[in-house]
């Protein structure tokens, strides 16, 4: 008895299980038609279009100060007015160059004072010998004086030393007057240090006051982003570029996304998009394509090249934050009355067919296709609304007879194909026209994070 429900269990379960591999073998569709959309996905971040710069002290890099950290910052999000408390910067650095520069001062001051000292000691000193030689002309004179009546070699040498004292008083006031000179470009030397460490430590003391940042208008406060992540308590800022944060315009968002290289000229300015937030999956917002990367980039962590797109919300909601992760359906085109199959039913050798049922009998029919999209293709030519198609490879299907479509049909159609290529790529011309060139910068400190999705 035990044997028989056995063998019955096995004999139903073999049964079912051949059907069900049977039924997998060959799943088929209905060739459908109605309006097809042609879309392009991609996985963005959203920004405000316009923010407004919270910079750290703007002077650094001029007084040799490279970096320095984050102490404390507000939390992100916190909304401040203008002048509010935003984050304070670490001195250490310019502590130190402070000392150095008041240190620096401090000896310019008593070299400037030394100087002074020697000066006013050289000076007194060939002063005192200038005196001393005016006594010993006149006493040179009164020997002349009185040597008239002396023998002329007498009189000549006389002569002589006068004349003598007359030329070393001459050479004593111009050494005066070189000392002078000297003395005064020397002193000149110095004030000119002196000014320049002033001047140093007054800048260093001026740069003191923006080690504390404070908000340059009122507006929620969004961490800035560098090239090694967020910007926050403990990061460093550097002198080159000294972002701490940015007050956002929330009332007007764009969305950041990147598109593959292979789907980026099926993208166009103008086209409209469908936005979701990931936060939020129950809203949908709708956006248009305001600006299109002529040049492609290798991202992180992506082998494929590809090109950045700004997408314009037209929606504004209070929920909306930057960062916020959006996945954005760009409609590249809409056709409105057209047959589609699922992808997955186009065979492809050379031509294009698929396995189709006729007057119950499976044929591989030959078939024109056009655009397609994520899931499906449009059929141009080769099938029927409600035609029956397969969407797995049938059996003994190289034996399957073969529905090839006649060469004048196949050109023409071609024909037809490119003619709406053309006109699509006019009316896509002509739609991005109507959208303003503008020239909005965007800061991805990094570019991590982004998913293509092709």
């Amino acid at each position: 008895m035990v044997v028989l429900v056995v063998a019955l269990l096995s004999s139903q379960w073999f049964r079912l299980s051949g059907s069900a591999s049977k039924e997998a073998t060959e799943l088929t569709t209905i060739v459908k038609k109605g309006e097809f959309k042609v879309k392009v996905t991609a996985t963005g971040e959203l920004q405000a279009k316009r923010s407004e710069k919270i910079r750290g002290p703007q002077g650094m890099r001029t007084l040799g100060i490279w970096q320095t950290n984050i102490l404390d910052m507000v939390p992100e999000g916190t909304v401040v007015a203008a002048g509010d408390y935003v984050a304070s910067l670490d001195k250490t650095e310019l502590t130190n160059k402070m000392r150095d520069a008041q240190t620096e001062i401090d000896k310019i001051l008593t070299q400037l004072e030394q100087a002074k000292i020697d000066t006013a000691i050289e000076l007194r000193g060939i002063r005192d010998q200038l005196v001393n030689l005016q006594f010993q002309r006149k006493e040179k004179e009164l020997q002349l004086e009185q040597s008239r009546f002396e023998p002329q070699s007498v009189i000549q040498q006389a002569r002589l030393d006068l004349e003598r004292t007359d030329r070393d008083y001459q050479q004593l006031l111009q050494r005066l007057q070189l000392t002078k000179e000297k003395s005064d470009a020397r002193i000149s030397e110095i004030n000119a240090s002196l000014r320049q460490n002033q001047d140093r430590f007054n800048r260093l003391s001026e740069l003191s006051s923006e080690f504390t940042v404070m908000a340059p208008k009122t507006g929620m406060v969004i961490y800035a982003r560098s090239w090694n992540g967020k910007v926050g308590p403990g990061s460093q800022v550097q002198a080159w570029d000294p972002i701490v944060a940015e007050l956002p315009d929330l009332s007007d968002m764009v969305s950041k996304t990147y598109v593959n290289e292979v789907d980026i000229s099926r993208v166009k300015k103008g086209q409209d998009v469908k936005i979701k937030i990931d936060a939020f999956p129950d809203q949908t917002y709708t956006g248009k394509v305001i600006q299109v990367a002529n040049i492609g980039e290798q991202l992180k962590d992506y082998d494929a090249k590809v090109f950045e797109i700004l997408i314009q919300l037209n929606e504004n909601d209070s929920i909306m934050r930057p960062a916020m992760t959006t996945s954005n359906e760009i409609i590249t085109y809409i056709y409105p009355d057209v047959l589609s199959i699922p992808l997955e039913a186009i065979q492809t050798d050379s031509i294009s067919f698929v396995y189709k049922k006729q007057d119950g009998k499976i044929v591989r029919q030959e078939v024109i296709t056009g655009d397609s999209n994520n899931d499906e293709v449009i059929i141009a030519h080769g099938l029927a609304e409600g035609d029956e198609v397969f969407l797995t490879i049938p059996k003994n299907a190289d034996q399957l007879p073969f529905v090839p479509l006649p060469p004048d049909v196949k050109a023409k159609i071609r024909q037809e194909q490119e003619a709406a290529r053309k006109k699509r790529e006019a009316e896509a011309l002509a739609r991005s026209k109507q959208i303003p060139d503008e020239n909005i910068r965007t800061d991805d400190g990094g570019g991590g994070g982004f998913i293509i999705i092709n």
